[in-house]
C-alpha cells in the first residue's frame, strides 16, 4: 500500500481545517421585504466582474412588484463621471426569508437556471439601516446602508460577522466614505 507523501497529507489537513474553522453561511431568519425594500448605499463590496466600472456612488434600489417578485435597480458612478445601470428582478427562495436569486437577464432567459444567482442578507440591522448580503460559496459580499457613509466601528462590526463565516476579505473594495 502506497503512503500519501507528507506534503500532500499536509495540504490535505490544511484544506480540512480550514473548513472546518469557519461558521457556514447562512442567512437571516426573517427579513421584511417590505422595509427591506428603497434605496440601499453600497459601503463595500468583493471585486466582481460586473462592478468593474464602478467608481463610487453606488446604489441598489428594491421595489416590490405585484408578482411576489422584486425589481432590483444597481446604479453606479464610473471615471468619466456618468452613471451605469443595471435592471433585474429578485425572487424570495420557498421556505427561506433571508434567501433571494437575482438575475439581470431578459425575461425570456428566466427559465434559465444558471441566470439566477443567489443573493442572501447574511446580518441585517434590527431598523434595517444596514445591511451584509453574500452566497453561500463566499463569492460575493456587500456590505450596504440606507446612508452614503457609514461609522467606522460599524464597518469593523459588520466586517468582523463576514469574517466569523469565512469570507476572506483582503481585497474587499471599500467604495464609500467612513465616518
Amino acid at each position: 500500500m502506497r503512503m500519501l507523501s507528507p506534503w500532500l497529507a499536509l495540504l490535505l489537513l490544511s484544506t480540512a481545517a480550514s473548513s472546518w474553522a469557519a461558521s457556514p453561511v447562512t442567512s437571516v431568519p426573517a427579513l421584511d421585504m417590505g422595509r427591506y425594500a428603497g434605496q440601499w448605499h453600497e459601503i463595500a463590496h468583493l471585486p466582481v466582474s460586473f462592478q468593474k466600472k464602478c467608481v463610487g456612488d453606488i446604489t441598489a434600489t428594491y421595489a416590490l412588484r405585484g408578482d411576489g417578485r422584486i425589481s432590483v435597480h444597481n446604479a453606479c458612478r464610473v471615471a468619466d463621471g456618468g452613471r451605469i445601470a443595471a435592471e433585474g428582478v429578485a425572487r424570495p427562495v420557498e421556505g427561506q426569508p433571508g434567501q433571494l436569486q437575482v438575475r439581470f437577464v431578459p425575461d425570456w432567459l428566466a427559465w434559465v437556471p444558471l441566470v439566477w444567482a443567489d443573493y442572501w442578507v447574511i446580518a441585517l440591522d434590527p431598523d434595517y439601516q444596514w445591511a451584509l448580503v453574500g452566497d453561500p460559496d463566499r463569492k460575493y459580499l456587500w456590505i450596504l446602508s440606507r446612508s452614503p457613509s457609514m461609522d467606522t466601528a460599524q464597518f469593523n462590526r459588520i466586517k468582523a460577522k463576514a469574517e466569523a463565516v469565512g469570507y476572506d476579505l483582503a481585497p474587499l473594495k471599500v467604495m464609500a466614505p467612513l465616518d
